[in-house]
């Protein structure tokens, strides 16, 4: 089975529906698959209700379909660095589902997994917690969070071989090992494409039976989100 498509739209195509839910890789804009969200953005698919960490900036990353309007729903832990975001979501244009940032790995790391749903600590007593089963453990109170189960996962990595054996790059690691695990289908972008057997065994950090689609950017942006200087002496 060839996994290698030549472009992000390629990659995309029959695949990304209006009304989606979707994870999207990255912590900030680091790791993020920066030519899918473009792919994506291009495609037109609108209504869509999007799984990441956060939005991006503006500009940038899944604020560049916050500004074309595709996005109708955020599931994220910290949406700070995005002020198209802040004016949607404060004019009641936008969905948010603030989900704590453990939690939200969690209910990545669960759908990959096959378990439905499973209790926390973290969210008890705060709106988190607010229409949400809880149950006492040992004396302690729990929420319970449903897991997540993404219709598509959107993820980059450094290294990829011809099965689709992932290697990723330090931090740029992130989330997308566990939204490409949850993700019924998983699309990932990669800086480098090699042979099946390159990679060392141990050098793998998420198998090949994963992925479904590859697609190769060589030549990421990877745009910082705030770049501080100091002045010269």
């Amino acid at each position: 089975m060839n996994k290698i498509f030549p472009s992000a739209a390629a990659a995309l195509a029959g695949v990304v529906k209006d009304g989606q839910l979707l994870a999207v890789g990255g912590f900030g804009l680091c790791g993020i698959p920066e030519a899918l969200i473009d792919a994506l953005r291009d495609s037109g698919a609108k209504n869509l209700t999007a799984i990441s960490n956060n939005a991006g900036v503006d500009g940038f990353g899944l604020g560049k379909l916050l500004e074309t309007r595709q996005i109708k729903k955020m599931i994220s832990s910290y949406v700070g660095e995005n002020k198209e975001f802040e004016r949607q979501f404060l004019a009641g244009e936008l969905e948010l589902e603030f989900t704590p940032q453990g939690t939200l790995a969690e209910k990545l790391r669960a759908g990959g997994a096959g378990i439905p749903a499973f209790f926390t600590k973290t969210g008890v007593g705060t709106v988190v917690a607010d229409g949400k089963e809880l149950r006492d453990f040992d004396g302690d109170t729990y929420v319970m969070e449903r897991s997540l189960v993404p219709d598509v996962a959107l993820i980059k990595a450094d290294v990829a071989d011809k099965a689709g054996n992932l290697r990723f790059r330090l931090t740029a690691r992130n989330f997308n090992p566990a939204c490409a695990m949850a993700g019924k289908v998983c699309i990932a972008e990669v800086e480098k494409i090699v042979e099946v057997g390159e990679l060392a065994p141990d050098d793998i950090h998420l198998p090949g039976i994963y992925v479904h689609r590859l697609v190769l950017n060589a030549t990421p942006e990877k745009r910082i989100e705030k770049r501080t200087t100091r002045a010269a002496a």
